[in-house]
């Protein structure tokens, strides 16, 4: 007989805040990931084509850890309309000696939002210039949101520009952004209007077509891509992979199949075997990240089973020494 640990979604939103810690545990993650010695298999997505839907599975072993997460993520995104969120999920957590079953991590997608928008904040502090404050936004849902505060621990910005396809969201944005951030932020007609002169761009929708051009971008500027993890799904002009100064993937295993550079590829701007670097390898410093003030910078995102197991930890952590939870016999 073995013991399961449950946690529901209102106990990891206290247990898991967006805050420095997360973003710490994420960047480790991606420091354990250049190490070399991480399992990580492909991601698996199933497409529910006729409900604009989408189920992403994600996994990854980390030497050193006593246990690992399997995170399954539906998207589904037409929910809006019904009244429903369009992303939701668990995470599923195993002994790396045994393989049984520890927890079960009942978080509605908690977990991943926290995780994503982490990884921002990671990619923001290694790229982005120190002395950046302007952000612009591309998108208006609730990780639109979470990049936004996740870039308020790493930099310090004081304003915001946001664009949306749906402009009534992009105002609700702006006053939360307003109202709870204290910040100065103005919805633009445009999503050229948010990106001209911004010091980070992000960009966080499901979009199938660039909503980014590379002309747009000026030197100095750092953007990351969030939206792009599936083949269909890009949010960015894919002539930036070549003309940024510095290209930067979570994972090329991953970004070359599925991300913005995978778009590139196809276009033949750039070659399939072209080397670049990943964002793991500056956090651990074995790479040069952002070399000048007026380097382009481009972090593509499309989201690591590591940073899911990363997480997990976190959260089990924080549930033992807050007595969290509840257990049951299996």
């Amino acid at each position: 007989m073995t013991e399961v640990q449950i946690l529901t979604e209102s106990q990891l939103r206290t247990l898991v805040p967006l805050d420095l810690a997360a973003i710490d545990c994420v960047e480790d993650a991606f420091r354990a990931l250049a190490g070399g010695k991480v399992v990580m298999p492909p991601i698996l997505r199933l497409d529910i084509a006729e409900a604009n839907g989408e189920v992403d599975v994600k996994t990854a072993y980390v030497p050193g850890l006593a246990s690992f997460a399997i995170k399954v993520s539906p998207g589904f995104f037409d929910n809006p309309k019904i009244g429903l969120p369009s992303t939701n999920g668990l995470m599923v957590v195993l002994s790396a000696r045994t393989g049984l079953l520890e927890a079960l991590l009942l978080d509605n997608g908690y977990l991943t939002d926290v995780r994503t928008a982490a990884a921002g904040a990671v990619a923001a502090r290694h790229l982005a210039r120190k002395d950046a404050t302007t952000a612009a936004i591309i998108g208006a849902g609730m990780q639109a949101r979470l990049q936004l505060e996740a870039l308020l621990a790493v930099r310090k910005i004081t304003s915001v520009r946001i664009w949306a396809r749906d402009r009534a969201k992009a105002e609700d944005f702006a006053r939360h952004a307003t109202q709870k951030l204290k910040l100065a932020a103005l919805v633009s007609g445009s999503a050229e209007g948010a990106v001209r002169g911004a010091d980070i761009i992000v960009t966080t929708t499901p979009s199938t077509a660039p909503l980014v051009l590379s002309e747009w971008l000026t030197p100095g500027q750092h953007l990351t891509a969030m939206g792009s993890d599936a083949e269909h799904k890009n949010e960015i002009d894919p002539a930036l992979v070549a003309r940024a100064e510095l290209y930067v993937a979570d994972s090329l295993a991953q970004t070359r199949r599925l991300g913005e550079l995978h778009h590139a590829i196809a276009a033949g701007l750039v070659a399939p075997e072209q080397s670049f670097v990943e964002l793991g390898a500056i956090v651990a410093g074995t790479v040069p990240g952002r070399q000048t003030e007026t380097d382009i910078t481009f972090a593509d995102l499309t989201g690591t089973g590591v940073q899911d197991t990363a997480i997990a930890t976190l959260a089990r952590q924080r549930a033992e020494a807050a007595g969290a939870g509840t257990r049951i016999s299996t």
